[in-house]
C-alpha cells in the first residue's frame, strides 16, 4: 500500500515528499556507482515525486550510458534520489530508502530487496555475491 513518506539530504537543503509502497521490493545494484554509494533504492513513477525544497542546491552526476541522473546535495553530499528511464519499465524516480526521515526501524527492516547485477548489465538476474551489497 502506497503512503506518503518525507525525505531529504543530511543537512536539510533537500527536501522532497513521496508516495510509496515499502511492500514492493526495493532495488540494490552492483554497478560501479551504487557499489560505491551503497544505494537501496525504491523506485517510484515521476508522478509520485514531488522535491519540496533545494532544487537549487542539487549537483548531478551521469556516467555509462548517461540514462540515469544522480542528485546530490552540493552542500552535504547526500544522494536523495535520482530519475531514469529503463527501458524495461521506462521513466522512474529512484528514492534513497535510507533518506527517509520518518520511516520506522521496523518498516525499514521488512522492505524486501531485489539484487541486480547492473555490473554486467544484467537488469533481470543477480550478481553471484549480495552479502556485500
Amino acid at each position: 500500500m502506497k503512503k506518503t513518506y518525507h525525505g531529504s539530504c543530511h543537512c536539510g537543503a533537500v527536501r522532497f515528499a513521496a508516495e510509496i509502497d515499502l511492500a514492493a521490493p526495493s532495488l540494490r545494484c552492483n554497478c560501479s556507482y551504487c557499489l560505491k554509494i551503497r544505494c537501496w533504492a525504491s523506485l517510484v513513477p515521476p508522478a509520485d515525486f514531488r522535491l519540496l525544497a533545494g532544487e537549487g542546491e542539487l549537483s548531478e552526476y551521469r556516467f555509462g550510458a548517461r540514462r540515469e541522473r544522480h542528485y546530490f546535495c552540493r552542500h552535504c553530499g547526500v544522494r536523495p534520489f535520482g530519475r531514469g528511464d529503463s527501458p524495461r519499465n521506462g521513466p522512474f524516480v529512484g528514492i534513497g530508502v535510507n533518506c527517509l526521515d520518518h520511516a520506522s526501524a521496523a518498516e525499514l527492516a521488512q522492505v524486501p530487496v531485489t539484487f541486480v547485477d547492473g555490473r554486467h548489465d544484467e537488469w533481470n538476474a543477480p550478481p553471484q555475491e549480495t552479502r556485500h551489497l
